[in-house]
């Protein structure tokens, strides 16, 4: 599978997810075979107004695995400013410039709804076709969109979009496989997803999302969609494994879970980065959600995550971890 000049071999791929998908949490998930990545969606308009706290979401690292900016909006000219901005070598937070430009036509949450934007798009086929046209024009990076089977049960429109913007030419189309009405309430469709693979060109990537916890829900999403890749989410939550274990399964080796120790270790090295990428004091907030992840399911956790939860400094929540391991 190929997205502009980056290989997949496996198809592989992170997903942006608000609050989680960040340059410490993109590592640790390359670091077990994830192969490609998209940041946290990005305001456009926020960027146009000048928030520099938007435009630090987008730092790409030396660690992380191929990634994309996702763009989120309904201005196509305030699009096209961000794409522009962010496919400039000389302008990129980090110096590294982004494998793509993803345009995010499938956030269901309402404060990105209301406004018009996420999957509100999806109800205006028009708007989304000029918004990724007017990206095209803008940068030389591959575009990509990803977008949900529609806006509710009795409105899904996936393939309708995706033909659009296999017409205007894009380089990926991610589909998970809801309607904005349903969240991420099951089921997952996979009919939709099969239907968009069905209906736009073979030399355009199809990515199935949705539900993929195991090795065996990757497998029921390509036999049944027939995608190209699939993009994991919440699955990977305190779970980096998770591409480790599809990897296994694609390859025909054996899995072997990772231990107690190996979870920790990874746990507080996740942190640790964390730490450094935003500093100590927010990363002891943000970390919570994480440590409470790895140490699901282990002895104690109960207490442990209570524990977690009331830890006041990174460090804290760091020796937390390490004692949990002894």
């Amino acid at each position: 599978m190929q997205i502009g000049n980056v290989s997949l071999p496996h198809g592989l791929l992170l997903a942006p997810m608000a609050g989680i998908t960040d340059v410490s949490f993109r590592s640790v998930c390359a670091s077990f075979g994830a192969e490609y990545a998209v940041t946290e969606m990005i305001s456009a308009k926020a960027l146009w107004y000048g928030d520099r706290k938007t435009e630090r979401l987008a730092r790409i690292a030396p660690s992380d695995p191929p990634c994309a900016i996702q763009l989120f909006g309904s201005d196509p000219e305030c699009m096209a400013f961000a794409a522009g901005r962010f496919s400039d070598p000389s302008a990129a937070p980090s110096g590294i410039l982004p494998a793509a430009i993803d345009l995010n036509f499938g956030c269901p949450m309402p404060k990105i709804v209301n406004n018009g934007e996420g999957c509100a798009l999806m109800k205006q086929p028009v708007l989304s076709g000029k918004i990724i046209e007017a990206v095209r024009k803008v940068t030389p990076l591959p575009v990509t969109v990803k977008i949900r089977s529609g806006w509710d049960s009795d409105h899904k429109n996936c393939v309708e979009i995706a033909s659009i913007a296999a017409s205007l030419g894009v380089s990926m189309i991610v589909v998970h496989g809801r309607t904005r009405s349903q969240l991420y309430a099951p089921p997952v469709d996979y009919d939709a997803i099969a239907s968009v693979r069905q209906a736009v060109p073979d030399s355009i990537p199809v990515i199935g999302n949705g539900d993929i916890f195991t090795a065996e829900d990757a497998k029921r999403m390509m036999d049944k969609t027939s995608c190209d890749g699939i993009m994991i989410a919440r699955g990977a939550e305190g779970n980096p494994w998770l591409f480790r274990e599809i990897l296994c399964w694609m390859d025909g080796v054996p899995y072997v879970p990772p231990t107690q120790k190996e979870r920790i270790e990874t746990a507080v090295f996740h942190l640790a980065r964390l730490g450094e990428e935003i500093g100590p004091e927010k990363a002891a907030l943000e970390g919570r959600k994480h440590a409470a992840w790895y140490t699901k399911g282990m002895r104690n956790a109960a207490s442990l995550r209570t524990s977690l939860m009331q830890a006041d400094c990174l460090e804290q929540l760091i020796r937390l971890l390490e004692e949990s391991s002894v």
